[in-house]
């Protein structure tokens, strides 16, 4: 009588990991899951095709943002590079773990910098450039936590950079 309980019992556990049972609400779990991945897939190409390369996605626009260069900024933006981003970025062109800084200020605008620092991980789901960059590299940046001070002081930083190179 035991091994017949302890069988039932193996197998009640095998179905419901299965992903064959019901979620409660008439549909089964694995139908449930595929419509919550296309439902995340179609908000995720509604926003791409919004999505404007200049600016970026984050708190940071045109209208809220006006760069201009600081010399001591540009001080602060290098401790935080040696501080956060020397292990994986060099200040040439040259690929460490991501890609080298140099050029990055004339390839982006200051305020999609601006928002890259600041909300990273929304920016490499919805930037095609940081996907393709993603797929080169294999490794996802990880948010820095960094404040607006601290971005922009890495915004400075760049612009130094590339004058500098």
């Amino acid at each position: 009588m035991k091994k017949l309980f302890y069988l039932a019992l193996v197998v009640t556990f095998a179905y419901a990991c299965s992903g064959s049972g019901s979620n409660g609400d008439g549909d089964t779990a694995s139908s449930s899951t595929t419509n919550e991945t296309s439902a995340t897939k179609a908000t995720t190409e509604v926003t791409q095709a919004e999505y404007d390369a200049l600016v970026g996605e984050g708190k940071f626009s045109e209208d809220n943002f006006e760069f201009s260069q600081d010399p001591e900024m540009s001080k602060n933006g290098n401790a935080i590079y040696s501080a956060k981003c020397q292990s994986c970025h060099k200040l040439t062109d040259e690929q460490l773990v991501g890609p080298g800084f140099k050029g990055v200020s004339e390839r982006r605008t200051p305020v999609w910098i601006m928002n890259f620092l600041t909300n990273t991980d929304e920016m490499i789901d919805l930037d095609p450039a940081l996907q393709e960059q993603l797929e080169v590299c294999m490794v996802r940046m990880p948010d820095q936590a960094l404040t607006d001070d601290d971005a922009l002081a890495m915004v400075n930083f760049f612009h130094e950079n590339d004058k500098a190179n």
